[in-house]
């Protein structure tokens, strides 16, 4: 695919050192963009890479269009929307002992 720009510069995954939330994170202001719109969100970035790790790099829509919920009013709730988008996609690669990849609560 090509991407509008490149998922490991600046404006990307910074030279591979990011990866899935927090290259979300970096598209938000905490401050201005809540309570946040997930469609208007997805015109937006929709388009944009996302590194899910070190080999594998997906559009912010593969993740976006999961997302369960039209609007958050946080960046904790954001991050709980995207992460459920990202495990429900199998996106999600961090799974701590114990913990269930499967389940589905945030």
């Amino acid at each position: 695919m090509d991407w509008p720009h490149d998922p490991d510069g600046e404006e990307g995954s910074e030279g591979m050192r990011k990866y899935g939330m927090a290259i979300f994170a970096k598209k938000v202001d905490e401050e201005g963009d809540f309570p946040l719109r997930f469609e208007e969100f997805l015109a937006d970035h929709g388009d944009d890479p996302i590194r899910i790790n070190y080999a594998k790099v997906v559009p912010a829509r593969e993740i976006l269009e999961r997302v369960d919920t039209e609007e958050v009013a946080d960046i904790v709730e954001f991050h709980r929307a995207v992460g459920r988008a990202m495990r429900e996609g199998g996106l999600w690669d961090y799974h701590p002992v114990g913990a269930n990849p499967e389940r589905k609560s945030a």
